[in-house]
């Protein structure tokens, strides 16, 4: 019985359940108001609710933390000025009609007026005064201001969020929390921009309303009702005056409302009254000159005639304040010190944890001093952007999640060095100069440009140092220019796609099959791990098609073709082999010309022979055994057609018989690191291969090659 009644919603549940249906009645039944005449009790009714609403508005506006805390406000200020304009209309029509809009109106119109028309008058017209002239204007153009700001300030704010989720500062749920407040934001400044024109036209309305009230009261009082000039006057003065307060009183309110919610900044965590009193009580000494004023007036006073009381009251109640907030801030000094204090002692006194010490960042950027405006975006620094981007490309082209490149600066570095690390060890560095725009040259403009010789820093190209100047003669010249953000941004791309296969360990490739699965490829992944491949193996394989930049974005014709090829071979080396040969296509296409065509350096049928018979087999692997001699004959042969390929504008590529590629790349990488081997079995069928230049079996004998 106590389960089934604390399981029965509240009569307040069951009223806020309901409360869109209940929304949408009210908003018809203000339309309704504007048209059918309304008793005065329930005129009376309504008003005080209006006025009730208004104080309640006025009040959140100052409590909230935030403007998004009341981010239905724009949605409430409209649907208020709408009930209030209804109101309005209404009690108009009352007015003219019957010469009475209720006892609210009535009583409103009384006390102020007094039997003293002219007074009444004047203050309706101050109240008018005050919300259009200083309170509305100002919100409005608050409102304005905040929207366009708020707009501009968007992609530097959206910037910012990459930048921390880049550097690992925070995770992907937490960004997307962030770049979600920042569109809520934007809206909520854009609707207030155009809500406050509709207080501004409130405002107006009621001065309209007013002359309506008076002369049509007038004139209806003695036309059709035949009362003299002192009784019309007096009693449609009355009504009008107390009609205008009453509507005016609650649309000040909102209005104020309106003010506090646009100038609202982020605060610390308190209301507006908490945030008011903690910044003025933080100047003490502010206080205290403000008293000594006070204090100098009212002496002053005893000498020449101002009054002194009132200097003196307020002096001294500013000195009170001074020492209590003195008083509290000493205890509360005193309570920290004390559990400061406390902390310490209550320390344990064992060995202190150095576990935090251990944690390596995978991928770290250190850059020196002057860089620090690159990564600054109150500079316009983008290189985080830059990162941020370089992340995403790599991980579209390679198929692996790139990690946050942690950055820090290292006053230990050269002032423009910046240093890339991967797990700790440099692997690269650099030097940029942050003010100047790097040129590299295309290799046969004679052009001479003003500038600072170098290298750059990815490729090893010539370059120079130029400023913005030069920027359009250099371009002119052939020169490609690039800003130092590009230059680091390109180098850390190049680093990571060299070393791709050292960023993904198990825990990487475990996410990555973790991935597919999701999207509904378990098939094939439960019939390879772990029955036939552990996910150790897996990552062997995946690293070794990294090593040559060979994407492994389709991991599922990658893990299709190991569980059809695991049964018979654990060698992960052979596995990758036919790995590349399902991914055909793909090898292909990365190394068309223009032309659709795979232009490549080949070997002599007779040189692949020597260098399978080469091949040695032992425990620890395969390569290629042969005399020292032979070997540097070999290299020298090939560096020379690879040479005279760049200088014909194509992409260095070796092609060779499948049986001897893996153990032929192996062969070479001590050398040529970078250079690419395709087996003939790796190209599309649909692929044409140009042969640029063939490397001849006399290069065994130290001769020259075909």
């Amino acid at each position: 019985m106590a389960e089934q009644t604390r399981g029965k919603p509240g009569p307040l549940e069951r009223i806020t359940s309901n409360v869109d249906a209940m929304l949408a009645v009210a908003i018809v039944g203000v339309m309704v108001l504007m048209i059918i005449p309304l008793p005065t009790q329930l005129m009376s009714v309504l008003l005080v609710l209006n006025i009730s609403v208004s104080v309640v508005v006025l009040l959140m506006s100052m409590y909230i933390t935030s403007a998004l805390q009341f981010s239905s406000f724009p949605s409430v200020l409209l649907s208020l000025t709408i009930f209030r304009l209804a109101l309005n209309v209404a009690s108009t029509k009352l007015i003219l009609l019957q010469a009475d809009a209720g006892d609210v109106v009535r009583a409103f119109g009384e006390v102020v007026v007094r039997g003293n028309i002219v007074v009444g008058f004047v203050i309706f017209i101050i109240l008018v005064i005050v919300q259009f002239i200083v309170i509305t204007k100002g919100a409005e153009r608050v409102s304005e201001v905040a929207a366009r700001f708020t707009l501009d300030a968007m992609p530097g704010k959206q910037m910012g969020v990459d930048a921390d989720l880049n550097a690992g500062i925070i995770g992907e749920a937490e960004a997307r929390a962030r770049r979600e407040q920042i569109r809520q934001e934007a809206d909520f400044y854009g609707a207030m921009d155009g809500a406050s024109k509709f207080v501004r036209g409130d405002a107006v309305a009621s001065i309209i309303v007013l002359v309506i009230n008076i002369l049509g009261g007038i004139l209806i009082g003695l036309v059709q009702g035949k009362m003299d000039w002192l009784t019309v006057l007096k009693t449609y003065t009355i009504l009008t005056i107390g009609d205008g307060l009453v509507h005016q009183i609650p649309a000040l309110f909102i209005s104020t409302a309106t003010g506090l919610v646009v100038t609202r900044t982020v605060s610390s965590g308190g209301n507006l009254g908490q945030e008011i009193a903690g910044q003025v009580l933080a100047y003490p000494k502010a206080l205290l000159i403000s008293m000594g004023t006070l204090f100098a007036f009212g002496l002053f006073g005893f000498v020449s005639g101002l009054p002194s009381v009132p200097f003196l009251v307020v002096g001294a109640i500013i000195g009170a304040i001074v020492y209590l907030s003195g008083m509290q801030r000493k205890t509360a000094e005193a309570a920290a010190a004390a559990a400061s204090e406390t902390a310490r002692k209550e320390a344990p006194r064992g060995p202190e944890d150095v576990s935090q010490l251990l944690t390596m960042d995978i991928l770290e950027l250190e850059i020196g001093y002057s860089l620090i405006p690159l990564v600054d975006t109150t500079q316009n620094g983008d290189l985080l952007y830059r990162i941020t981007m370089v992340r995403k490309q790599t991980t579209q082209d390679l198929g692996i999640i790139v990690p946050p490149v942690r950055i820090r600066d290292n006053i230990t570095l050269p002032l423009k060095t910046y240093v890339i690390k991967i797990r700790g060890i440099e692997i690269a560095r650099g030097e940029v100069m942050v003010n100047q725009l790097l040129a590299m040259s295309p290799g046969e403009t004679t052009a001479r440009i003003p500038g600072t010789p170098t290298v750059e820093p990815a490729f090893g190209l010539p370059a120079l140092w130029i400023t913005e100047e030069y920027k359009t003669e250099a371009e002119m010249n052939g020169f490609t220019v690039i800003d130092p953000s590009s230059v680091i941004s390109t180098h850390l791309s190049e680093v990571i796609k060299s070393h791709a296969h050292e960023l993904l360990g198990r825990q990487e490739t475990q996410q990555l099959i973790n991935n597919l699965k999701e999207k509904g490829n378990s098939a094939v992944i439960d019939e390879l791990i772990p029955s036939l491949m552990n996910i150790g193996a897996v990552q062997k394989v995946l690293q070794n098609l990294l090593r040559e930049r060979v994407s492994i974005r389709n991991l599922v014709t990658i893990l299709e073709t190991l569980a059809d090829y695991a049964p018979h071979t654990k060698d992960h080396e052979v596995l990758t082999e036919y790995v590349r040969h399902a991914l055909s296509r793909q090898i292909s296409r990365q190394f068309l010309d223009r032309d659709g065509k795979i232009p490549a350096v080949t070997l002599d049928p007779r040189l692949e022979k020597f260098i399978s018979e080469s091949v040695q087999h032992t425990e620890r692997g395969s390569y290629i055994s042969m005399d020292p001699a032979v070997a540097k004959s070999i290299i020298g042969a090939l560096s020379e057609k690879i040479e005279k390929a760049v200088a014909l504008g194509h992409q260095p590529l070796v092609m060779c018989s499948a049986g001897i590629r893996l153990y032929f790349k192996k062969f070479i990488e001590q050398f040529i690191p970078t250079l690419p081997v395709v087996s003939y079995s790796e190209v599309n069928s649909d692929v044409r291969v140009t042969p640029i230049g063939m490397v001849g079996y006399d290069a065994v004998a130290g001769g020259s090659t075909q």
